[in-house]
């Protein structure tokens, strides 16, 4: 989605429904995220690469639990939907349809004093690398990673810096196979590329990152009803993940600063602790993008006959902004005592963790391994963890800080009568559950979430 860079405009007066974030600082999300195995600093044993970071085992999972909600709502639910799952790297003549090697591009300026290259509509006047206040005059910098096809030089290709143009190319296609009706979408989630001037934020802004997009096919007179259906929805999304509304800001972006092509844009913004930042966008396309593929309608309404090209609604999420979104609104230090990650049980890396009262009982060992195993047989559901480090106490303190939303305790109790302790992370309530129940609770609890 193409957008000139300028003024955005509220939807609203939201300095009356501002509330104050569980995390006050970046710092504190991103120390937890390495100490804990969410994410890392990439190539860091070779001194790092200015804005690379890799997720760790806690970061995959949540990242997945996040792609893979978002499919079953949005593809899964539907009967309008398909999927699509395109090539990073596709024929440079798309990119020149699209006008992506033209127009997609920030604006650039280099501070004369230091040489610091900067977005010239985020630089405010002064270098953040030395203070210096004189720049060189703005020219536009493409934000396309270019790289070559094959042993033969000059041969000119692109990673994708975007995922939607694949879904307009293979428009025909889809439709053909799929045997859909306008209205219906396409959707695709995956990896594009963007040579950002100024990344950063942690994985708010970086040069590679994931995204989860639709575009929404559908007849011109109809642009506004899906437009604020799709609105809804995505608003309906964050709820979903357990992101206060409250944090969430509707900017209408104002003709000036659209692209041509579009009658309506909205950035959902959110209150990052580094500031309010957009993290998603929904704009009405019309119909120039299958305009700029297809010479011919590549759409032949049924009843009528009528040839066109539908056009576009076009909602898409970011994947990472999504996770730090999550993140952030999951963070609760309000407790002096301990450290909770308050995610939706359904988002949970680990749904459950299962550990002995002593590690020096192989008994109570045992019986634990015996029940984690049985757990583990389920992993698509409840992704058990395993844990026998340090005391009780500290176990729950870890897998509280880690965000698990159920701790099972297996104790002498537990040889006796085959129940276990099922600790709730939130409330920290304890029942006494039958092991061969155990499995039917903890789902039963993780679905109230589905």
């Amino acid at each position: 989605m193409f957008k000139k860079h300028g003024r955005f405009v509220f939807a609203h007066d939201c300095a009356n429904c501002y509330s104050i974030l569980m995390v006050d600082s970046i710092e504190k999300i991103v120390s937890l995220c390495k100490r804990r195995g969410f994410v890392f600093p990439g190539s860091e044993i070779y001194g790092g690469l200015a804005n690379s970071w890799d997720y760790g085992p806690l970061g995959v999972e949540l990242k997945n639990n996040i792609k893979n909600l978002w499919w079953q709502k949005f593809v899964h639910g539907r009967d309008d939907m398909v999927g699509l799952d395109a090539a990073l790297i596709m024929n440079p003549k798309v990119w020149e349809a699209s006008g992506h090697l033209k127009e997609f591009s920030d604006p650039l300026v280099e501070c004369q004093k230091c040489h610091a290259r900067h977005r010239a509509d985020q630089v405010g006047g002064v270098c953040e690398s030395c203070g210096g206040k004189k720049f060189t005059e703005i020219k536009q910098f493409n934000l396309m990673f270019k790289t070559q096809l094959g042993p033969v030089e000059g041969n000119d290709v692109y990673l994708r810096p975007e995922t939607a143009q694949a879904m307009f190319v293979q428009f025909k296609n889809v439709l053909d196979t799929s045997r859909k009706t306008v209205p219906f979408g396409i959707a695709q989630t995956g990896k594009a590329f963007r040579n950002e001037i100024t990344p950063g934020n942690f994985i708010f802004r970086t040069r590679e990152f994931e995204q989860m997009e639709i575009e929404y096919f559908i007849k011109k007179e109809n642009w506004q009803e899906s437009f604020e259906h799709w609105r809804k929805e995505m608003l309906s999304w964050l709820e979903d993940i357990g992101v206060d509304l409250k944090h969430v800001h509707e900017l209408e972006v104002p003709a000036s600063d659209r692209a041509h092509y579009s009658k309506r844009t909205i950035d959902f913004e959110f209150d990052f602790p580094f500031g309010r930042k957009e993290l998603y966008g929904l704009a009405y396309r019309g119909d120039f993008d299958l305009k700029n593929h297809f010479k011919e309608p590549p759409y032949r309404d049924s009843e009528t006959g009528e040839e066109f090209w539908p056009h576009v609604i076009e909602p898409t999420w970011g994947v990472d902004r999504t996770v730090l979104a999550v993140l952030c609104s999951a963070y609760d230090d309000s407790d002096k005592n301990r450290l909770v990650l308050k995610l939706k049980p359904n988002l949970a890396p680990h749904k459950v963790a299962v550990f002995p009262l002593s590690t020096n009982k192989p008994d109570l060992v045992n019986k634990a391994k015996e029940i984690y195993s049985a757990l583990l047989a389920n992993p698509y559901t409840l992704n058990p963890a395993f844990d026998d480090r340090g005391n009780v106490g500290k176990r729950y303190y870890s897998q509280d800080e880690i965000g698990t939303p159920y701790c099972v305790t297996v104790d002498y109790q537990t040889l006796e009568d085959d129940t276990v302790t099922v600790r709730d992370r939130d409330t920290t309530h304890q029942d006494r559950i039958k092991i061969d129940e155990l499995k039917d609770y903890i789902s039963g609890k993780i679905n109230q979430y589905a």
